[in-house]
């Protein structure tokens, strides 16, 4: 519904198509819109569109039949102007009608197929008196108070307020306005005499606000043209209802209880004087408008964000170290830089907290191992996934500009957490994206920079807040897609795979009790053998985490639990024959044992983002053009590879012992199976060589001898990464020999010993220490 200040004159003619309406009553200036299904009202349309656009709507008395007869209408109706048309779905049609006049019905001259009446114009009095003028003065200024009574009026109506001079529109004014009851509005519309309506109106309208609470300060603030003593009459008179003290006021209690909390959040200097002057814009904003809206959720978000609120970190030492013990096997590295931070803070607090990056393959205890910081430190632990996330607003936050704008998720986490030092794990930092809405990454620099996050600016707050006591964790599978600026901030801490003999331990001490748990067995006499563990870890399993191997015992679980639930006897010691019956046939094979030695074929080992995992170089000649053919999804990095590995070839082919022209008269073909997995990276120079040159001597490579490292065009081995999950992979596949760069000598260090007398591993400098040993004279 919509008040217009002002309509077209328009000539109404004395006969109208009319439409009985039963709920609605339509005053003069107001458009209100109709929804219509009988074919009588859609006939009337119909005619009066063709005709002038003007129709007649006639009014049905209360609790009356929905089919009226003539003698059932109120004696006055409105005559109305078509606006719009829109049909509706159902074959119906809404319309929007703009009100114009009152009129009489004087004759109902047709009745089907619809209501056609001689009508006549009601025309009130324009001419002003001293009383008309008080009167409407007096009650509009009344009427205005209605926003210090809970009941606050729209824009459009407060501008017709003060531009309504005649009695008769005031008294319709307030009769929409309060949205009386149908029998209350007929009486209303029914009263020709302006005053007389006006009178009416009023009344009603005092028996409405009567039990409104009011606003003091609104009251004289709203209306200036109030005198004094008419301000106190009003204060004192009924309409004010039960309320007589200042504290009784909800809006007035709310803002007083804001100004409270801001004083007790225990914000900065600054961000409390800003928070003081949106109370006050708050104060001055009318409660229903969607501005006030947004000004309330803002200084929420101000109020019980943990400004200076922190838990009392627990410095025991030897406490965190028994903590970090029980809930994760190995990864000392970690648990020494936790205690390392311990040690520090102990010694000197305040400290800014470290930023650091757990790097490693999937299942191998990143993020439960942030859990566990945070349970020895006793702080909150709040954690978030960036992986996906593609809008910097999701890490900033929009500006409060913007429709339901928010803060960012930082800030977000950091208000549900109630504390100013969390542990804050970014989750899978590595799967950040960037469009045209931002990059995230770019985003985080600060937050992640101990020299600049004491004072991390969200979009939303728009004021400083200090980050620089969180202690930040992110998780990554691979540096590679971190941009570097971002890389640079943290400190880097690799969690490599796990071996078969870590992951049996992890089995015992975590998973197989975690699980008889989860799955209802925790008081059935139900075990593992070794053996069976070992039979999951090899032949059903191949990561470098312990996620998998988890997922298969908890199968094994649930295979029991079903039977325990049947009342069947289940088994209570599981062996390598229950493994079997209850997880079906092996998954995995040993590829490397189960190989034989074969001319042209080396195997490489390889690193990826879940682990190490070895790769057969294979190769074949033909008779050709000087072609080189590589397949197998390689990407740019690993062509080169190939190619330097051929120049290397042809250009010392007398030395090596291959016929000069080889390539004269030979196409030679590189094929790395798995065609259907990209690969990339230059550490499978060596083994290429060693596969080609395996193919123009006719002489095998040992089957269980798997190399990884960079060739040169002269010749020379370059180091690779990722040694420790070459070597488990390479152990997990039955290798027995591994040759390596001799610079990556150091990374032996992290092998276990028992790997170390297991295997042999032979470290070279140049190609040809390699092919002495590949491929003897």
């Amino acid at each position: 519904m919509k008040y217009l200040h002002k309509t077209e004159n328009t000539s109404i003619p004395q006969r109208l198509p009319c439409i009985p309406l039963k709920d609605t009553i339509i005053f003069p200036y107001v458009v209100v819109p109709l929804f219509l299904q009988s074919e009588e009202a859609l006939s009337v349309l119909n005619k009066s569109v063709l005709e002038n656009n003007l129709i007649g709507c006639v009014y049905q008395r209360a609790s009356l039949p929905k089919d009226p007869q003539p003698k059932e209408l109120l004696s006055v109706g409105t005559v109305c102007r078509i606006l719009q048309l829109v049909k509706l779905p159902n074959r119906g049609m809404k319309v929007f009608v703009e009100g114009i006049s009152r009129v009489f019905l004087q004759n109902i001259v047709q009745e089907t197929p619809y209501f056609r009446a001689d009508v006549r114009e009601v025309v009130e009095p324009e001419e002003k008196s001293p009383l008309s003028e008080t009167l409407v003065q007096s009650i509009g200024t009344l009427f205005k108070i209605s926003l210090s009574a809970g009941r606050p009026l729209p824009d459009e109506v407060l501008k017709t307020l003060d531009q309504i001079e005649h009695p008769g529109r005031l008294a319709d004014l307030i009769a929409i306005t309060l949205h009386l009851g149908l029998k209350d509005q007929q009486e209303i519309f029914e009263t020709i005499d302006p005053l007389e309506r006006l009178k009416k109106s009023f009344d009603l309208f005092s028996r409405e606000f009567s039990s409104f609470p009011l606003r003091p300060h609104l009251l004289f603030t709203g209306c200036k043209e109030t005198g004094k003593s008419q301000r106190e009459h009003i204060l004192r008179s009924p309409m004010k209802g039960q309320r007589e003290a200042h504290d009784e006021d909800p809006y007035l209690t709310e803002i007083h209880e804001l100004r409270e909390k801001v004083q007790a959040a225990g914000m900065p200097q600054k961000v409390e004087e800003i928070a003081h002057k949106e109370i006050y814009r708050l104060e001055r904003m009318n409660p229903i408008s969607a501005e006030y809206t947004v000004s309330r959720t803002y200084l929420d978000y101000l109020i019980n964000i943990p400004w200076d609120k922190k838990t009392t970190d627990n410095l025991d030492l030897e406490r965190a170290q028994t903590i970090l013990n029980e809930d994760h096997y190995d990864l000392e590295k970690v648990k020494d830089r936790i205690l390392e931070f311990l040690a520090v803070k102990k010694l000197k607090d305040p400290m800014k907290g470290p930023i650091l990056c757990f790097v490693g393959p999937p299942g191998v205890g990143k993020t439960s191992l942030g859990r566990s910081i945070a349970r020895a430190l006793e702080r909150k632990f709040i954690r978030i996934s960036l992986g996906g996330v593609r809008d910097e607003a999701e890490v900033r936050g929009h500006r409060r500009t913007y429709v339901g704008a928010l803060p960012g998720r930082i800030i977000q986490e950091m208000k549900r957490a109630g504390t100013s030092n969390p542990v804050f794990m970014l989750d899978e930092v590595d799967k950040i994206g960037q469009d045209v809405r931002g990059d995230p990454a770019a985003a985080l620099l600060e937050a992640l920079d101990p020299e600049q996050n004491f004072s991390f600016t969200d979009h939303y707050l728009d004021v400083p807040f200090d980050l620089s006591h969180v202690l930040f964790i992110t998780t990554a599978n691979t540096l590679s897609p971190i941009p570097p600026p971002l890389l640079d901030r943290m400190e880097v801490i690799r969690i490599p795979g796990y071996t078969e003999e870590e992951k049996e331990k992890i089995a015992f001490q975590f998973l197989i009790h975690h699980q008889k748990e989860e799955n209802g067995l925790k008081d059935h006499p139900l075990s593992f053998t070794t053996e069976a563990v070992y039979k999951i870890i090899r032949e059903y399993t191949r990561e470098a985490g312990v996620r998998n191997l988890e997922r298969e015992i908890a199968t094994v679980c649930r295979k029991i639990a079903k039977k325990v639930a049947l009342g069947n006897q289940p088994e209570e010691i599981v062996n390598e024959s229950v493994v079997e019956s209850l997880l079906g046939p092996r998954k995995f094979f040993r590829e490397v044992a189960q190989e034989k030695d074969r001319i042209g074929v080396a195997t490489g080992l390889a690193w990826t983002e879940n682990g190490g995992d070895i790769i057969f170089i294979e190769t074949s000649k033909m008779k050709g053009d000087k072609g080189l053919l590589l397949t197998g999804s390689l990407g740019e990095v690993m062509k080169e590879s190939a190619q330097a590995a051929l120049s290397y070839i042809r250009a010392n082919a007398r030395s090596l012992e291959v016929p000069e022209n080889f390539y004269q008269e030979w196409d030679i073909h590189i094929h790395i199976p798995a065609g259907a997995t990209p690969k990339d990276g230059p550490s499978a120079g060596i083994a290429i060589a060693t596969a080609v040159l395996s193919l123009l001597k006719e002489r095998p490579v040992a089957h269980d001898v798997a190399m990884t490292g960079e060739l040169t065009l002269s010749g020379r081995v370059l180091p690779v990464g990722g040694i420790k999950e070459k070597i488990l992979a390479g152990r997990r596949a039955g290798v027995k020999t591994i040759i390596l760069p001799k610079k990556n000598e150091e990374n032996l260090e992290d092998i276990p010993e028992y790997i170390k007398k297991e295997m042999n591993f032979i470290l070279v400098e140049h190609i040809q220490e390699v092919l002495d040993f590949t491929l003897p004279s």
